[in-house]
């Protein structure tokens, strides 16, 4: 029995890397090894891993 591979679109590949970013930034901020990071950029960073999830799952249902 042959399984199906079904390669990752490019828009939840960039939902995968943004949400990795976000949270290593917020590990990392969260030890204060990047205390120095504002706070509205953790904000701006989980808004667009939310933008990107339903874009991601919009392109999927298309």
């Amino acid at each position: 029995m042959s399984r199906r591979r079904y390669p990752l679109q490019p828009l939840t590949k960039l939902f995968l890397a943004a949400l990795g970013l976000t949270a290593i930034m917020w590990i990392l901020r969260g030890l204060s090894l990047l205390a120095f990071v504002p706070g509205l950029l953790i904000w701006l960073l989980i808004l667009l891993c939310f933008g990107l999830g339903i874009a991601s799952s919009l392109q999927r249902i298309r």
